[in-house]
């Protein structure tokens, strides 16, 4: 299992960052694209969404610092 794997284990406020295209997924803003709702935890993302930018899957996500 590499690093990227298994995002379920994110506080619902952390933002999270495409290892791919390092498009920021901030659960405070939601996603316009896939008409998902500000305050979306990432947990409860669909399991097949993907990144607004470059169509990564949730895998390739990972908790930003900051």
């Amino acid at each position: 299992m590499s690093g990227f794997e298994k995002r379920q284990d994110v506080a619902d406020v952390t933002r999270l960052e495409c290892g791919i295209c390092w498009t920021i997924y901030d659960p405070t803003d939601g996603d316009g694209v896939a008409q998902i709702e500000p305050r979306t935890p990432f947990a409860a993302l669909p399991e097949d969404w993907r990144c607004p930018n470059c169509d990564s899957p949730k895998s390739k996500f990972m908790a930003t610092e900051s």
